[in-house]
């Protein structure tokens, strides 16, 4: 949450300019797979932007380079530092000397970031300008910037490019001056970045492949070759990848890493994979699979190497400008699926050699599920190409692979997609939600890649479209209603979530901040473009924004568009040419201004005038409630208060047209529209017709002549009545059996005297706003039950969910409920809303309504046993699942769940049979379970008590037990027969936690942490770990060790970036003080009484404080953690630990800065002194060696001596004879030191010692001190010398 102040935003970041641009880079990559290391060289094509460019900056990390020339010249001026290099200390270092390394890596953690490579162009380098029409400078295009267009292939075969997609940019900037040739070569020993090894080491049985991992993130290109890692620097690509040609010549490489610690693959405190072992742990059907290469671009050739025929190189070529950001590969046993097979008949006929192919590839075993998951994606790309332009690449591909951060990497031509996408025939649950993902990533060809924002600020254009063009296709696959639907709970969240946020202007650059940020983007921009198609539409002469965006890559193609980059005045321009109508005031109010409106409409009618008279009032200024933070967006709090970021002026009046349609008596809808100018708006609208709102007799009337079997025939006096929806359970049997209830004799008469039938406010849905209307329940019920759009029966059922609960209200919800003609997700609305009329005092009406629903729909006939489920309706398994969410969300006046509505939930689950169902039920049984833990999880409040909460103690334990039994045993089915993505077990887990939160058992962390070691299930593995954070384990040093570690050094990159997560949603727990709360629930679980003290001022001004403010919720959180010893240690040997990326070291160091004061100093490691031990060993030697004993503690000191009054006469040495002539021993030598005046202090040339003056005492009055003696050992060359003499 943004602080509300309004100073003026900071410039968004820019590259600086550089002085050249890239034409063509071609780019070989010679790969060893098993060592995760490469050897590397690229050739880039500049093109310089003056003759006085003296400098090339580029982008390059974790490469050392091993030779670099210009224009095939050695070039001695390349200037490098390795940015890994520097993210280490060299010296001992702790959690307090986290901003000591934050400073070392700070400028390629930054959005752009630093150049590392700086190559200085030789003094004999001269740069000519050319003139860019001679047919010199077409020549140097032709040849130089986009290479021959028939070149030798490696293998003799002649490969044609087309230039076609070439654009007059890259003409107009390179026929300007002479090009120039820079290749690096160079050796990557240790990929830490840019690539994921997922397979390689042993005991992972999974198949081996790598990939490369691309983002949005600073600094993500580079890591695999030098290159400009910037959005807008665009060219054409070759690339040439070699590798080992099947898994057996992988996995039998003998290469090894010769002890050096992997990353990205195994953990860094082991060594290289023992590739014999992995190498016998695959049959040899699996070691004869072909490692196939998938890459951006075609595929020109593929041929083995001459010089080792278990390699081969793959080589492609991309015409199409993209950026480095938007080049990726993978490498692995791909099975290949022509998705272009499920394009429609007609569709292919019509295309014919125009149909883009479209490839699926996905590890063995998978074919299926790939076919099945990627259905719709043949229909899309035909519907994309004949809406909005031809597709920019020859072909479509997606590579399905595991561990992948994110679910898609977007590459140009090529989606890298998670397996986690994948979904067979039997599973019905995520297919709107992976479809729209697919068809996203596929529209991300034409705007995102195709298309780039032109700067930061400009990402909200192109996410915007790239999503517009996503709902509009799924529109066409799953219909009108389903669209509209989603617009609707899309507009709800958005009002929801933009409050004190910055505009989607500025939000821009702060997608990198938090990926919440990403997401309400994604949100709230193709909203603003779905308002902006109404508004185009509706206004006439346009055909909306479609001709739009289809205009945008007409000019992107013809090179009208710069570089391929769009920024926000020529998308407002373009749009303002074609929609012939003026649009500042709509982009300053929703894409520069910040907030969403909200209205307050009144009105009433006017019978001497004959209109309706209408108020309509915005309200979004006045100043909301402070909102409490959260534990999931508590990062995103506190790094936009960190940097600065502030929340967007709140406009006080949103202009723009609004329609109003008010269907009057006769049932007509008559539409008005109005602008909205000023914060008030009053105005009249005329009335149309004189008849009188139809008579509730007239229905009446209706229903007994249908219970009679009979036709009713209207009378003179009978108006006309128009509605079709919500009139089942009409039946005077049905009303009695269902305890339905009818209007009473005041409302007819006050219905019957009422002149329209219902308003609807914006019946277009051109406005993301939250509308309050003051109208009579019974025209909501109208709305409801005639109005054909979703929108308004959605609209309707949110009203009469908010109004009081009443037995009435019931009624028209149950019939929503039982009537199939509706939208399933209004009846689903409908469902949820029967919660609020389950009460005592109308004897649990809505509670009966929703179990007979039930038992009617999926129940024997007289019997509440479930019958066999048959999921092949859809519309009847989300309506399942929703009667069951509802009923466990019923409370009796304590608060507390009722036992009917437990052993409901409770029979419902132990009785599930899907013996005779053709689709997986693990889903369901998931919403069951997860019903059945938040049942059970409410306790009754102290001070109210139901009747029902006094239950004998001991039947309602062994229901409990039961229950928890229940739950365990899908946990145990689902070991043995796993379920899809492990569903129920996950779901067993976090019913534990709902109810150990609530403490309703005991916390038992090893109920958790049997799930938490490398081997299991991901899924179980994060579920686990965050369940265990969730109730306050982090105060459990154990735990904590545990967690942290497996965070540093985990082989998985989707596992280390959840688990950083998962630390942020930690720490936000700890600091609004969510732990307290679990602590608390658990001592009254324990003891059964908590005593509650009234606290002082001071501390609920605090505890207010941590829940409302950054500030105080930091503070908070340094009060609990930073004095933690496990934490401050192991984090920072997570943020050393060679596996982190750079980007997931920036977070844990952003993490230190929560927690810890920095400390400028520097740790200094010294051994404590050892005691020595001496021996004699006869003839004058004596053996002196080091000892195991340490001293720990200084030596006392020593007396002082006074000196003599007289020069100390020389020592007399005594030898005695008793070490044998023939003993091994070092030889003693004095030697004396003194005064030079006295004689003593020469060296004697029978000694040849070593001496030194006294350095604890000097000479006392003038007189001479004591002679000081040292003793020197020299290791012994030979034997005694004889009768123990001393050496000479």
């Amino acid at each position: 949450m943004a602080p509300p102040l309004e100073p003026p935003q900071p410039p968004s970041p820019q590259a600086p300019e550089l002085g050249f641009s890239i034409s063509h880079q071609r780019v070989e990559l010679d790969i060893d797979l098993p060592t995760r290391s490469l050897k590397g060289r690229t050739d880039i094509t500049l093109n310089p932007h003056s003759k006085d460019l003296k400098v090339i900056r580029l982008n390059c990390r974790q490469c050392a380079l091993t030779r670099v020339s210009v224009n095939s010249k050695p070039c001695a001026g390349a200037n490098y530092e390795d940015p890994y290099s520097r993210a280490t200390l060299p010296w001992k270092a702790g959690a307090h000397q986290y901003h000591m390394l934050q400073q070392r890596v700070e400028g390629q953690l930054k959005d752009p970031p630093e150049q590392e490579l700086l190559i200085h162009l030789p003094k004999s380098l001269k740069i000519d300008e050319l003139d860019p029409f001679s047919e010199e400078a077409q020549g140097i295009l032709l040849s130089k910037t986009l290479g021959s267009s028939k070149r030798d292939s490696r293998d003799g075969s002649i490969t044609t490019i087309d230039f076609t997609q070439s654009t007059r940019t890259g003409v107009e900037q390179t026929a300007r001056f002479t090009p120039i040739t820079l290749s690096v070569e160079y050796v990557v020993k240790r990929i830490r970045d840019g690539m994921n090894f997922v397979g390689w080491e042993e005991g992972d049985l999974r198949y081996p492949h790598a990939y490369s991992t691309n983002s949005l993130s600073p600094g993500a290109a580079c890591c695999l070759f030098p290159c400009t890692d910037d959005l807008t620097a665009r060219c054409t690509w070759e690339i040439a990848i070699k590798c080992q040609k099947t898994i057996g010549d992988a996995l039998r490489s003998t290469s090894s890493s010769n002890g050096q610690p992997h990353v990205n693959g195994v953990n860094g405190d082991h060594h290289g994979p023992n590739t014999s072992d992995k190498y016998n742990n695959f049959s040899d059907e699996d070691k004869a699979l072909d490692l196939a290469v998938i890459c951006t671009g075609d595929m020109t050739d593929e041929i083995v190497d001459p010089r080792d025929p278990t390699k081969k190189t793959t080589s492609f070529t991309c015409m199409t400008a993209i950026s480095a950001q938007h080049v990726g590969f993978a490498i692995g046993p791909f099975e290949h699926v022509d998705l272009a097979e499920f394009r429609e008949s007609d569709e292919d006929e019509r295309l014919g050699q125009n149909a883009v192919p479209v490839h699926g590839f996905c590890l063995p075993g998978r074919i299926d599920e790939t076919k099945n998951t990627c259905l719709p994606l043949a229909k899309a790309i035909d519907f994309f190409a004949l809406t909005y332009g031809s597709y920019p690449f020859s072909n479509y591909k997606l590579c399905f692979v595991d561990d992948i951060s994110s679910d898609i990497l977007d590459t140009g031509s090529l989606s890298i997609c998670s397996n986690r996408l994948l979904f067979p025939e039997e599973i019905i649950e995520p297919l709107d939600r992976v479809s729209r993902q697919l068809v996203h990533a596929l529209a991300v060809q034409w705007m995102g890649i195709n298309v780039v924002p032109k700067d930061p600020m400009d990402f909200w254009v192109v996410i915007g479209i790239a999503y517009f063009m996503t709902d509009i296709f799924m529109k066409k696959l799953s219909g009108n209603n389903e669209y509209r639907y989603n617009q609707k709970r899309a507009s709800d969240r958005v009002v929801e979530l933009d409050v004190d946020r910055p505009s989607l202007l500025d939000t821009g650059p702060l997608i990198t901040l938090d990926p919440s940020e990403l997401d309400f983007m994604e949100l709230k921009a193709p909203l603003v473009l779905f308002i902006l198609d109404r508004r185009l539409t509706k206004a006439g002469g346009s055909s909306g924004l479609s001709r739009i965006i289809s205009r945008i890559f007409l000019n992107a193609r013809i090179g009208d568009l710069p570089n391929g980059a769009l920024d926000s005045s020529t998308f407002i321009k373009v749009c303002e040419k074609l929609g012939h109508m003026k649009l500042d005031n709509f982009f300053a109010q929703w894409v520069e201004g910040a907030g969403c409106p909200r209205f307050r409409v009144a009105q009433r009618f006017n019978k001497k005038k004959l209109v309706v008279e209408m108020q309509i009032t915005q309200f979004q200024s006045e100043n909301p409630k402070s909102r409490d933070l959260e534990s999931t967006t508590f990062m995103r709090d506190v790094k936009e208060d960190q940097n600065m970021v502030y929340a967007g002026q709140v406009q006080t009046t949103f202009t723009g047209p609004m329609t109003i349609r008010i269907h009057e008596a006769d049932g007509t809808p008559y539409e008005h529209i109005i602008e909205i100018k000023e914060a008030k708006t009053t105005f009249d609208i005329p009335y149309n017709t004189k008849y009188k709102r139809l008579k509730r007799s007239r229905r009446q009337k209706e229903r007994t002549a249908a219970v009679a079997g009979n036709d009713y025939t209207p009378g003179a006096n009978d108006d006309i009545l128009l509605y079709s929806l919500g009139d089942v359970l009409q039946s005077e049997e049905e009303v009695k059996d269902w305890d339905l209830a009818d209007w009473s004799k005041d409302d007819e008469d006050r219905m019957s005297q009422e002149s329209y039938e219902w308003i609807r406010m914006d019946a277009d849905f051109e406005w993301i706003c939250k509308m309050t209307v003051q109208m009579q329940s019974y025209m909501w019920v109208s709305q409801l039950q005639q109005d054909r759009d979703v929108v308004a029966q959605y609209e309707s059922i949110q009203w009469i969910a908010g109004v009081r609960p009443h037995p009435l209200v019931s009624t028209i919800l149950i019939r929503t409920l039982m009537d199939q003609r509706y939208f399933h997700g209004i009846r689903t609305a409908a469902a949820e809303a029967l919660t609020r009329n389950a009460m005592d005092e109308f004897k649990w009406i809505g509670q009966r309504h929703l179990e007979k629903a039930f038992k009617e729909f999926f129940c024997y006939s007289d019997s509440s046993m479930t019958r066999s489920n048959d999921f092949s309706d859809r519309t009847s398994y989300y309506i399942q699942c929703a009667i069951s969410q509802a009923i466990a969300r019923i409370r009796n006046a304590s608060g507390k769940s009722p036992l009917s509505v437990r052993t409901w939930l409770f029979e419902k689950l132990k009785f599930n049979d899907n013996s005779n169902n053709e689709y997986s039920d693990c889903h369901y049984l998931a919403t069951l379970m997860r019903a059945l833990a938040e049942a059970l999880a409410v306790r009754p409040s102290p001070t109210v008590r139901a009747f029902d909460d006094f239950e004998d103690d001991g039947d309602n334990e062994n229901f409990h037990n039961a229950c928890l039994d229940e739950i365990d045993r899908y946990r145990r089915i689902d070991e043995w027969i796993p379920s899809y993505h492990n569903i129920l077990s996950t779901t067993a887990l976090d019913c534990k936690r709902i109810l150990a939160k609530a403490g309703i058992i005991n916390i038992r962390p090893a109920d958790f942490l049997q799930y938490t070691p490398d081997g299991t299930s991901e899924y179980l593995r994060l579920k686990a770990f965050e369940n265990l954070m969730t109730l306050g384990m982090v105060k459990n040093d154990a735990i904590l060790r545990w967690f942290l570690f497996v965070l540093g050094t985990d082989p998985s990159s989707y596992v280390r970036e959840h688990m950083v997560h998962i630390l942020g949603r930690t720490l936000g727990a700890t600091a609004i003080g969510e732990h307290l709360e679990v602590a608390k629930a658990q001592e009254s679980q324990e003891d059964g009484l908590v005593i509650e003290q009234e606290s002082s001022t001071e501390a609920r001004q605090a505890d207010l404080a941590r829940k409302q403010t950054v500030l105080g919720a930091l503070n908070a959180l340094k009060d609990e953690l930073s004095s933690n010893l496990v934490l401050k240690t192991e984090i920072w040997n997570a943020i050393t630990s060679p596996t982190l990326s750079l980007q997931q070291m920036g977070d844990l160091l952003d993490i230190c800065d929560l927690l810890y004061t920095p400390e400028t100093s520097m740790v200094v490691a010294l051994k404590y002194p050892r005691y020595w031990t001496c021996k004699k060993i006869g003839k004058g030697k004596v053996l002196f060696s080091p000892s195991s004993r340490i001293r720990t503690t200084p030596m006392p000191k020593r007396p002082k001596l006074l000196p003599p009054s007289q020069p100390a006469p020389q020592p007399s040495i005594k030898r005695e004879n008793s070490i044998p002539a023939h003993a091994m021993g070092p030889p003693l030598k004095l030697k004396f030191g003194g005064p030079k005046r006295s004689a003593l202090q020469k060296p004697s040339s029978a000694l040849s010692v070593d001496s030194a003056p006294a350095s604890r005492e000097g000479s006392v009055g003038g007189e001479p001190s004591k002679p000081k003696l040292k003793l020197s050992f020299s290791k012994l060359k030979g034997l005694g010398g004889g009768q123990g003499s001393p050496t000479p």
